[in-house]
């Protein structure tokens, strides 16, 4: 696998309101909400071709960094939630995520696969993360998807059931 790499690593800033990514880019962000669940970020996305904004919820009761990014148009994609398996840990104020390899996409109400279980192997394989991070990831998205499949696929119905009400700008 050529684009082998470690596990990326992502932080949140909310008094700085900023977005750092793993290349060490920061990036502005609009909103940050902190609410007993998790934390919520509304960003611009400028520099990237294939959408303009995203906003994320990091939730580190259920390993999950679910975001909803606003395609630009000749981009769109077949989906409305992009659900990253990530480990999510505070330093001070800061959250930091790590991303764990595997990711879901939703098609609210109707559908969810599980991607990028090749990546989760290889690094697992290359030593790029222990197993028992790989063990976390496979353990969280296989919850996320029993739960999602038992509500519909409907994204709100299920984080109800873990008392997570993640509001969005384009989704009621």
């Amino acid at each position: 696998m050529s684009d082998l790499h470690p596990p990326k690593v992502e932080y949140f800033d909310p008094a700085a309101r900023v977005n750092v990514d793993n290349k060490g880019i920061r990036r502005e962000v609009e909103e940050f909400r902190e609410e007993p669940f998790g934390l919520y970020l509304a960003r611009p996305a400028p520099g990237r071709a294939q959408f303009h904004y995203l906003e994320s919820w990091l939730l580190p009761g259920l390993g999950l960094r679910i975001t909803d990014f606003w395609f630009s148009p000749g981009h769109e994609r077949d989906q409305d939630f992009y659900l990253d398996v990530v480990r999510v840990r505070r330093e001070g104020e800061k959250w930091v995520a790590t991303d764990l390899y595997l990711d879901l996409v939703l098609k609210d109400k109707v559908s969810v696969r599980v991607i990028d279980t090749d990546e989760l192997l290889a690094a697992v394989a290359e030593g790029l993360l222990p197993q028992a991070e790989a063990e976390y990831a496979l353990e969280v998205a296989y919850t996320t998807v029993e739960g999602l499949a038992a509500h519909g696929y409907d994204l709100a119905a299920w984080l109800s059931t873990k008392d997570v009400t993640a509001t969005w700008r384009r989704h009621p």
